[in-house]
């Protein structure tokens, strides 16, 4: 039985938040404290304890990821999935809890440590390359295949200070790509550089991964973590929310992205559930993106109802607004709706959404004849419209048509323009 690659046993990382290091005070100290105290009215914004100023990034995760395997670490923003890379890297020491680590370990954190602006691009390989571990002769081997891969042979002598964004980044990562080691620890290196460029980098990950080195990648980009990892790990507030099978894993993830608690203000009301084209609560997958979609859920209603609305909201992958329709509760029912159960039924035809992974999710907001208002928010379910393991390129939209070239374009204008137009002005402008 092969031995795991990475063990982590009760990991947990401890930060303090907003307190200063211990000094003695002088007396402007005090009369400034006192003064300022006097100023504000209050103290309000300063850490009142020790608990307080605590912040937990991590918190006892215990897991073990299997030699060979590729995983995703997926997570709100501020979940602990950059934390946790670093303390694998060592870049961090943890707080409490091991780590143990079998293999030579490589790191696509920070992409462009070492670079210096006044050094060319071909001087910066080298010493990038040299901080990243790899040796000399190393370097030398790769040096064209890197190169390449960058697309900066041109400007490889160039000095960095007259680089492009793009043109710094997409070197410092194809030097970091370029790595052999066992374990390799990858952070949003899919935000470097333009279209192309990411899917190169996609090819690069899937490539190391294919030869049977273990890959744990964070990423924002749930159609690559669904097409390139087996499994996921998903973080939530520093701890292990799940560790299993990718699809389960982006389902489990869904539920954790609403923008407040999914806990309803009243007890015993909320939304229940969520159908996408019969599929129950998990991750709902389509073909085409111009299919129709059938979205159902279940409402309770605490109390009476006066007026309100319903909303359905879609995102895409990294929380971007696709859809937002908003209905008045008039233009559904008309009359006050009584508390209870309601099934909530939306048909929505073709969008002719480009590949990638969305979510959906209701809001109702509600009010009383008093205007005691009811607000709940439904978990989110996911959508897969599947395709190209970039998800979304450049266009949220991906719509059917029929293209034609037709050879005659003199006489096609002809046809199509006034006779008060010079047809040859015009064709010949184009």
């Amino acid at each position: 039985m092969t031995e795991p690659a990475i063990i982590v046993e009760g990991l947990s990382k401890k930060y303090r938040i907003g307190v200063q290091r211990e000094k003695y005070d002088t007396l402007r100290d005090v009369l400034s404290r006192k003064i300022g105290s006097a100023l504000r009215g209050s103290t309000r914004g300063a850490p009142s304890s020790a608990e307080e100023a605590t912040l937990w990034a991590l918190k006892d995760v215990t897991l073990e990821i299997k030699t060979g395997s590729v995983v995703g670490i997926i997570g709100r923003n501020g979940a602990g999935k950059s934390t946790f890379l670093k303390i694998l890297s060592r870049i961090t020491e943890p707080t409490e809890g091991e780590v143990k680590i079998r293999g030579r370990i490589g790191s696509l954190l920070e992409v462009g440590t070492g670079f210096h602006q006044e050094l060319t691009g071909r001087e910066n390989l080298y010493l990038s390359g040299a901080i990243l571990g790899m040796k000399h002769e190393e370097i030398d081997r790769k040096f064209d295949e890197i190169v390449s891969f960058a697309g900066v042979d041109r400007f490889i002598d160039t000095p960095v200070k007259h680089y492009s964004s793009g043109m710094h980044l997409r070197l410092a990562f194809s030097v970091a790509a370029h790595l052999e080691p066992e374990i390799l620890l990858v952070d949003e290196v899919l935000a470097v550089g333009d279209h192309e460029f990411q899917k190169k980098c996609l090819g690069k990950m899937d490539k190391v991964a294919s030869h049977g080195r273990t890959v744990l990648l964070v990423s924002h980009n749930l159609g690559a973590v669904k097409e390139l990892c087996q499994t996921t790990v998903v973080l939530n507030n520093g701890r292990v929310k799940f560790h299993g099978p990718v699809l389960e894993g982006l389902s489990r993830y869904s539920q954790t992205v609403s923008e407040v608690p999914t806990k309803s203000l009243t007890k015993g009301a909320g939304w229940l559930g969520m159908n996408i084209n019969g599929q129950a609560n998990g991750m709902a997958t389509q073909k085409s993106g111009g299919g129709s979609l059938l979205i159902e859920s279940l409402l309770d209603v605490a109390r009476d109802v006066a007026y309100g609305h319903l909303f359905l909201i879609m995102n895409d992958s990294l929380g971007h607004t696709v859809l937002h329709q908003r209905v008045k509760l008039s233009d559904v029912v008309n009359r006050e709706l009584s508390a209870g159960r309601y099934l909530v039924r939306v048909e929505i035809p073709p969008l002719w959404l480009a590949p990638g992974m969305y979510t959906l999710s209701f809001k109702f907001i509600g009010h009383d004849s008093l205007g005691h208002e009811q607000r709940h928010i439904s978990e989110r379910a996911m959508l897969d419209v599947a395709g190209s393991v970039n998800g979304i390129g450049k266009a949220y939209l991906d719509p059917p048509s029929d293209w034609t070239l037709t050879p005659d374009l003199k006489r096609s204008f002809e046809t199509m323009l006034p006779t008060s137009v010079s047809t040859k002005r015009v064709v010949e402008g184009i």
